[in-house]
C-alpha cells in the first residue's frame, strides 16, 4: 500500500491519537459488535478488517461478534 504525503499525515495523526488508549487496551481483550450496515458496504467491512488487524499488531485481543438477525449472535476471537 502506497500513501501520498497528505493520506501518511493524516494516518500518522490518526495514530498519535490513538496512542493513550492502545496503550489503555494493550493486553486486554475488547468485544465488538459487528453489524448493521458495515457488514453490507464494501469500504466499511474494510475499514473494519484493517481496524481488527492494527488492534492484534498491537496487542489487544479483539473478539468480534456478529449479529445477522436479532436473535442470533456469534463471536469469533480470530
Amino acid at each position: 500500500m502506497t500513501l501520498s504525503r497528505e493520506a501518511a499525515t493524516q494516518f500518522a495523526k490518526v495514530l498519535s491519537e490513538a496512542l493513550p488508549y492502545i496503550r489503555r487496551f494493550v493486553g486486554k481483550t475488547l468485544v465488538i459488535k459487528y453489524g448493521g450496515n458495515a457488514m453490507e458496504s464494501e469500504e466499511l467491512k474494510t475499514g473494519f478488517a484493517r481496524d481488527i488487524v492494527l488492534m492484534k499488531a498491537v496487542g489487544i485481543n479483539p473478539v468480534v461478534c456478529t449479529v445477522a438477525v436479532r436473535r442470533s449472535a456469534t463471536c469469533s476471537s480470530g
